[in-house]
């Protein structure tokens, strides 16, 4: 199957792009950048392209009929004015531009568009679902406008699959990546009060997680891609401590991340308990569906 991806060189797309040539799949990948050190793989080519703005590129799209959505700006760091607006456009604009590319397509694409668990906003201890309300947050609210643009697709007869993504654990980047060193210098431990959920999936599952929706057509609209077993954050570090033989016991307070982090620090202090109702509920089977597994895997 051709394959249209945005986002494919961040930690999240690499993985599953380079993942989808393996299956057998040709992937195209939007990006501001084409690198020169692309890695030699067949069926695996670059374009250039702001998603954000129309362009050329939006021609390409009408040639694949698999579409993954995956750009958006990173919500890590200190938030003001100008980084809340990077953060929504990014999401926003781009999402809304790959429609008007799927506009002119062949309407038997299906359309996979990234979303967040940060939709539900921050619920404290009540379980999440797909049919959840959504927060009413700066993520809950951008999440919204996300995919709303995306769902826009449907009007086009496109199927629309809209993933909204745990925090994803893998090899090579992401929130592991910054972990792991901490805890092999023996200064790892839980974040603030440490009872904040964090719903989680490892990256093998989002991959099969994608192939999944993929052989489903009964499934559209709104998919949780997360563990079943979200963890709170004292027993991610416990699993992370024991996975690398290190302690897990010096704390870091919260006021320290909200001096660093300011508003953002929400996304590390406050959670979300967030299950995958309707992977579940299709037959889908996890790889990794505990934390003990996903480490154990990911640190081996």
């Amino acid at each position: 199957m051709k394959v249209f991806m945005t986002g494919g060189t961040g930690f999240v797309g690499t993985f599953l792009s380079h993942r989808l040539v393996r299956e057998g799949h040709e992937i195209t990948v939007l990006t501001r950048h084409p690198r020169d050190n692309a890695p030699d793989l067949p069926n695996l080519d670059y374009l250039a392209g702001d998603p954000t703005q129309e362009g050329d590129w939006m021609a390409a799209v009408a040639d694949h009929e698999w579409v993954i959505h995956l750009a958006g700006a990173s919500v890590i760091g200190s938030w003001n004015e100008r980084t809340k607006k990077v953060i929504y456009d990014s999401r926003i604009l781009s999402t809304r531009n790959v429609v008007k590319a799927l506009a002119a397509g062949n309407r038997q694409q299906i359309f996979c568009s990234a979303s967040a668990v940060g939709y539900y906003g921050l619920r404290g201890e009540e379980t999440l679902t797909e049919g959840s309300t959504p927060g009413n947050d700066f993520l809950g609210r951008v999440a919204q406008a996300w995919e709303a643009e995306a769902l826009k697709a449907l009007d086009l007869g496109i199927r629309v699959v809209v993933t909204r993504f745990g925090l994803v654990l893998g090899r090579g980047g992401g929130m592991l990546a910054k972990l792991v060193p901490i805890f092999k210098s023996y200064a790892g431990g839980p974040v603030g009060s440490g009872r904040q959920w964090l719903s989680w999936i490892h990256q093998e599952d989002q991959v099969r997680a994608f192939l999944f929706v993929l052989e489903h057509p009964e499934l559209f609209g709104p998919v949780n891609f997360t563990s079943p077993n979200p963890v709170r954050n004292q027993e991610l570090a416990k699993a992370l401590g024991q996975a690398l033989g290190r302690p897990s016991v010096l704390p870091v307070p919260g006021f320290m991340v909200r001096l660093i982090l300011g508003e953002s620090a929400q996304v590390i202090l406050e959670g979300q308990k967030v299950l995958p109702q309707r992977l579940l509920a299709a037959g889908f089977k996890f790889l990794y569906p505990t934390i003990e597994e996903a480490l154990a895997h990911l640190l081996s």
